[in-house]
C-alpha cells in the first residue's frame, strides 16, 4: 500500500502553529474539511473517539490519530509537523511534533488496518521521521513520502 495514494500534498502542513492536542484535533479537522468535504466537527469527534480507548501517539515525537467516518469514499491522510512539541500523553510521555492524521470509511475494516500499519512502519523508522523534521515545506515533506514509497518498492 502506497502512503501517496491517500495523503494528498493539500493536506500537509510544515509547521503547524498548535499549543495542546485539542488544538490540534481542531486543525486536522479543518484540513480534512478543506481537502476531504469532511465535517470539521465530525473528523474532531472521531479523533476524540478514538482517542479515549487509548493513546494514539506511539512515541518518538510522532502520533497517528485515526478514525472511522461515515460516508467517506476511502482511505485519506494528513500530515503535520507542529511548530512547537505538544503535550499528547503519548506512551512515552515525550511531546510531539509529528502527526499522520488516517481517516477511513466506517466499513474500511482490514484496509484501515492495513493503512495504519503501513503509517506506523513508516513512522517507525527514525532516518525517515529525522527526514520529515528537517523538511521545509509541504512540497518536500510529500516529495519524502513519495520518494520512500517508489524507493521501497525497487
Amino acid at each position: 500500500m502506497d502512503l501517496t495514494e491517500f495523503l494528498d500534498g493539500n493536506a500537509i502542513v510544515a509547521d503547524l502553529p498548535v499549543a495542546n492536542k485539542k488544538g490540534l484535533f481542531q486543525a486536522l479537522g479543518g484540513i480534512a474539511e478543506r481537502t476531504m468535504g469532511l465535517t470539521a466537527k465530525d473528523v474532531v469527534d472521531r479523533l476524540n473517539e478514538r482517542e479515549r480507548l487509548g493513546t494514539t501517539g506511539f512515541g518518538g515525537g510522532v502520533a497517528i490519530p485515526h478514525g472511522r467516518i461515515e460516508g467517506l469514499d476511502g482511505i485519506r491522510a494528513a500530515f503535520v509537523r507542529i511548530e512547537k512539541p505538544i503535550d499528547y500523553g503519548a506512551i512515552d510521555d515525550l511531546p510531539i511534533d509529528l502527526a499522520f492524521m488516517l481517516l477511513s470509511p466506517a466499513d474500511a475494516g482490514a484496509d484501515h488496518l492495513k493503512a495504519l500499519a503501513q503509517v506506523s512502519r513508516r513512522l517507525r523508522d527514525r532516518t525517515f521521521v529525522a527526514n520529515l523534521r528537517g523538511a521545509v515545506t509541504p512540497d518536500a515533506i510529500y516529495a519524502l513520502f513519495a520518494h520512500t514509497e517508489t524507493r521501497d518498492a525497487a
